[in-house]
């Protein structure tokens, strides 16, 4: 039967092991719908088990999130959505997937930096010892803050995964972690402080989530990013975020799976018949990809999962470097722009009551001061967003301006083109994305538990061979690929007995830098 789109095929296809069922449709074993990071890990995952897999993905491009593109003028590639990756080396998936051995992902010196009035920074150096020598009185409070964080970083990616779901194993770094959060998540996160450098630094991450200052989802998720901003670092892909959607789509396709693009799936009905189904959707997608065949039940709890506030994005086409006025944030390839603690604190609370700042928090990123393939010799690329309410269709391009030009006087003058995007038109380019949210759900206490429902299990539907890998899943957003690898393992278990995870790992002949 003839099918729309474009078919991305390997034809050296891998036979499924002894005990897989090899359904009808050309032997197709599992659907995928959506390919951004957690649609793929969970294709990859399942092809690399024996199944044939196919993905289906309703845009042209594949990757989702996590896409590279010229947005703005000829020679200048913007990443669509994610443009730094904490999560890249510090994932369970791609540590198996062997991600760094694939593509290069560059370690800056800088993780990440925060310009204060004044021509003042706050640097967060992968150094953990040179950031708080630069923080003055309060660089001995910050290392009693994150280090013990990073020193156990393997157990804290442990406990931020999926141990939430479980009991954990590393019951000291819970307790480490539990009363940084409860501190810093409340109204004596001041208290640890004596200067304005290093709240404001640590504010930057706790900003991440799109919620409310001071709050525990806020901080727990905050503190997580600054500590692994001091262990492994916070990588950037060289070309752009979609190296790494290229790599999973190139193991994908060498171990049989396929990729039709330009097929926007509306109902379970129109896809072939299958063992598993993996939806990278989120919970009101599924809804009405199942048109009333959910239980009652489970559909109720699927209604009342929240989405947060949006952001709005800005991407820019520079003649130069940004010209910040610390000269140091000039080296780093992540900014936080929103001044005090206090100053992005009003910022993100009147978000979180429905209202545009004024003085908005900007996260930034320049990529090209380390990689020169972004944009033409000498010009730069600057992809920035800010918080917005959800829904919000109002351009920020002027706010995200001004509030840059405040730290660095004559940015205007270095921008060539800008193409801004407001959270509606977010959603019109990735549904998963409602209303702006590119956490695809709130980040709460609650739904950090409840993602989407309360289960040791949250991937796992009542509907037979359907599974949910978006993430709107545990173990929430970030390119991590976590949800979608998840996911696949509780189809291989409940579906064919399972329970060992497949070798993920590379090709010897894989680094990008051999072959």
């Amino acid at each position: 039967m003839h099918r729309p789109g474009i078919h991305c095929r390997n034809e050296t296809s891998t036979h499924p092991p002894p005990g897989f069922p090899v359904t009808t449709d050309q032997g197709i074993d599992a659907v995928v719908v959506g390919s951004g990071p957690n649609g793929l890990a969970a294709a990859v995952t399942l092809a690399r088990a024996g199944l044939s897999v196919r993905v289906y993905e309703r845009a042209h491009t594949i990757g989702g999130a996590a896409a590279t593109a010229e947005l703005t003028l000829p020679g200048f590639h913007h990443d669509v959505g994610s443009a730094v990756h904490p999560l890249a080396l510090a994932s369970e998936f791609f540590q198996r997937f062997g991600l760094n051995d694939r593509i290069e992902l560059t370690v800056p010196e800088i993780s990440y930096g925060h310009p204060l009035p004044g021509g003042r920074a706050g640097v967060a150096w992968h150094d953990i010892e040179r950031t708080a020598a630069g923080l003055g009185r309060d660089g001995p409070a910050w290392l009693r803050l994150l280090a013990p964080l990073v020193q156990n970083i393997n157990d804290v990616a442990d406990l931020t995964g999926d141990a939430l779901l479980r009991v954990p194993r590393h019951p000291l770094t819970l307790a480490w972690f539990g009363l940084r959060t409860l501190e810093q998540g409340s109204p004596a996160w001041n208290l640890r402080f004596s200067g304005e450098t290093a709240p404001a630094l640590l504010t930057g991450t706790f900003a991440h989530s799109i919620g409310r200052l001071p709050s525990l989802s806020t901080a727990g998720a905050g503190l997580t990013l600054a500590a692994h901003a001091h262990a492994g670092g916070w990588p950037l892909p060289t070309g752009g975020s979609g190296a790494i959607t290229r790599a999973l789509a190139d193991d994908l396709l060498a171990h049989g799976g396929e990729i039709v693009t330009d097929v926007d799936i509306t109902s379970l009905q129109q896809l072939p018949l299958a063992s598993v189904v993996m939806l990278d959707v989120t919970p009101r997608a599924f809804l009405d990809l199942t048109a009333g065949a959910l239980p009652d039940r489970y559909a109720a709890a699927l209604a009342q999962f929240r989405y947060g506030n949006g952001v709005a994005k800005v991407d820019f086409a520079l003649s130069e470097p940004v010209p910040w006025t610390a000269v140091d944030l000039r080296r780093a390839p992540t900014l936080h722009v929103g001044g005090t603690r206090a100053d992005q604190a009003r910022a993100e609370n009147a978000v979180a009551h429905g209202r545009h700042s004024d003085s908005p928090y900007v996260l930034a990123a320049q990529p090209s001061i380390l990689d020169a393939s972004r944009a033409p010799a000498g010009q730069h690329v600057l992809w920035a967003y800010t918080h917005v309410p959800a829904g919000s269709p109002h351009d920020q391009t002027e706010q995200i301006t001004r509030q840059i030009e405040r730290f660095a006087p004559g940015f205007r003058d270095t921008i060539l083109a800008s193409v801004g995007q407001s959270a509606a038109q977010m959603q019109k380019h990735n549904p998963n994305h409602i209303g702006g949210d590119i956490a695809a759900g709130a980040i709460s206490l609650l739904q950090l538990v409840r993602r989407p429902v309360l289960s040791g299990d949250p991937w796992s539907t009542p509907l037979k061979g359907v599974y949910l890998c978006s993430s709107s899943t545990s173990p929430g957003p970030g390119v991590h690929g976590m949800c979608g690898y998840r996911a696949a393992l509780s189809a291989l278990g409940h579906e064919f007995n399972v329970h060992t995870p497949p070798d993920l790992s590379p090709p010897r002949s894989a680094h990008p830098l051999t072959d």
